[in-house]
């Protein structure tokens, strides 16, 4: 089995309801992505994917959706307050965790026809949060 991976950064806002930490506050991070895609046989070129192909498709979802974005859960009283400012922010069904934004991640490469295997997010220098799905023979 052969394995690639790509990081790519970006940066977003969000916030945790309900956290008994500072997490429930507004605050940011600066992240790196770490995109891992595998195959059984490598194609023509004597490759999983290309590295920029792999840039390529994950700039369209993070820079789109992501990057520079403030990321909320559907049930935060903050979403009316920033549609009516006419502020930029992503609501989720999901808790905006660092294991939500892997699996939306994930689940976009796949989505594009990409052999990903694994999406690994590090929300700080020692903190990452991955996702994968359980494939069974």
């Amino acid at each position: 089995m052969y394995s690639i991976t790509k990081e790519v950064y970006f940066c977003y806002g969000h916030r945790l309801m309900n956290h008994p930490g500072k997490c429930k506050n507004i605050h940011g991070h600066s992240v790196k992505a770490a995109i891992t895609l595998e195959a059984e046989r490598l194609n023509g070129q004597g490759m999983v994917c290309d590295f920029s192909d792999i840039a390529a498709a994950s700039a369209e979802f993070i820079d789109a959706e992501l990057d520079h974005n403030f990321l909320l859960h559907q049930d935060d009283p903050l979403v009316e307050m920033l549609r009516q400012a006419n502020e930029r922010f992503m609501v989720l069904r999901e808790h905006p965790t660092s294991e939500c934004i892997a699996k939306l991640i994930y689940d976009f490469i796949q989505a594009k026809g990409y052999p990903v295997r694994e999406v690994t997010l590090w929300e700080t220098a020692s903190s990452c949060a991955s996702f994968r799905e359980v494939r069974h023979a």
